[in-house]
């Protein structure tokens, strides 16, 4: 036995290498934006979640300055202590606004989020259903709650009734949690059926937004808008850091929600608030979104080029399922996702490889940006094509 107690950690990075899992990060200089300088090396950026395009936009970076000219670079504390600021009570009218919704509440993330409000709304007594493809910070949240975790099959709606049906009598609550679009594939949740359910069998929907704020729906409103259930009974989860081209999460539902998880939500309560700048720069990029449907409509422009292009040129190509701006290109193994994402990048486009176990098979993850141009994507087929 070694009597370094950390000799284990050298090990498991050796294995994490030979299976092809390791990361690392790569170095962006500049702005972000459709063209980006990595690593010294200027590419395509087809990697970013910044769909709008709005983290460069000019708006959010005088916004931003003027927050911080006025309230300085930090928050200081908690909200209940010394971080709140009218700033902070504008965004989450604005988000409500945008959601129709009665009030929301501001997290520091969208991980805090998502784990605070899990953990605030279900104990030991209670049940949580998942969908296997949930992100991270939805399963996360559910472990720490302490209740008991069941994943469904992915968009499984029958399996999701049928666990119901054997399970819900044995809890006292019951909290059915999934995201609207699933980051790492690109599909939509059922969320008309997911609530019929919840209704039948008297259970909470939490749905996370993270990739569906400012994309879908006819306001921007998300994916709740966009499939029809504006105004149903659910609780609306998102980020600030997407789309919206800022960084922070959110929580949208009816006044009592929010004020529960104004007291008893532990990432919200024992976490410094968001910073002035991030507050003000997300609050300038709803009205954007708001105000500016035209983003959005490139946006939709776009990703209809790239599979109008890939269709023609590319009929073999295997893409996931996708009815979001994200479209993945499966392949067999980690190794042969890290040789395409280099080779791409050799090409001058980014597009990085996804593995195991971030998701249950490899593939290279695209996303559209309202600011690519059509010579970009027509660069992606191009380099595709080579391949």
């Amino acid at each position: 036995m070694s009597n370094n107690p950390y000799s284990w950690l050298e090990e498991s990075l050796e294995t994490i290498h030979r299976a092809d899992w390791y990361r690392s990060v790569q170095t962006i200089s500049g702005g972000s934006g459709a063209v980006i300088n990595l690593e010294e090396k200027e590419v395509i950026n087809f990697a970013s979640n910044d769909y709008l395009g709005l983290a460069g936009d000019a708006r959010l970076k005088i916004a931003a300055i003027n927050a911080i000219q006025e309230l300085g670079t930090g928050s200081t504390g908690s909200r209940l202590l010394t971080g709140h600021r009218q700033l902070h009570r504008e965004l989450e009218s604005a988000i409500a606004s945008l959601k129709q919704t009665e009030d929301a509440i501001v997290f520091s993330s969208g991980y805090l989020a998502n784990i605070g409000t899990i953990s605030a709304l279900v104990g030991k007594r209670d049940l949580i259903l998942s969908d296997q493809y949930n992100h991270s910070s939805l399963k996360n949240g559910a472990v720490m709650s302490g209740a008991c975790v069941m994943d469904y099959p992915h968009n499984d709606v029958e399996a999701l009734k049928n666990q119901l049906i054997q399970q819900r009598q044995n809890y006292r609550r019951c909290l059915i949690i999934t995201d609207s679009v699933f980051s790492m594939d690109g599909d939509l949740c059922p969320l008309p059926e997911i609530l019929d359910i919840a209704e039948e069998f008297n259970s909470m929907v939490l749905v996370d937004e993270a990739h569906g704020t400012g994309v879908l729906g006819k306001n921007g409103a998300g994916g709740v808008e966009h499939l029809g259930c504006t105004g149903r009974q659910l609780i609306q989860m998102g980020t600030l850091s997407k789309a919206v081209g800022s960084l922070g999460g959110y929580v949208a539902g009816n006044n009592t929600l929010v004020d529960f998880l104004r007291n008893r939500a532990p990432s919200w309560i024992y976490t410094t608030a968001l910073s002035p700048a991030d507050t003000a720069a997300a609050l300038a990029a709803i009205e954007i979104i708001k105000n500016e449907p035209q983003r959005r409509i490139q946006l939709w422009k776009n990703v209809e080029y790239l599979q109008e292009l890939i269709q023609k040129h590319l009929p073999n190509l295997k893409i996931l399922p996708s009815e979001s701006p994200i479209l993945c290109i499966h392949l067999v193994s980690a190794s042969d996702a890290l040789n395409v994402g280099k080779y791409l990048k050799e090409a001058g486009i980014f597009a990085p490889a996804i593995r195991p176990p971030t998701v249950p098979t490899s593939r290279i993850r695209i996303t559209l940006m309202a600011v690519h141009e059509r010579v970009h994507i027509e660069k992606l087929v191009e380099a595709l094509h080579n391949i």
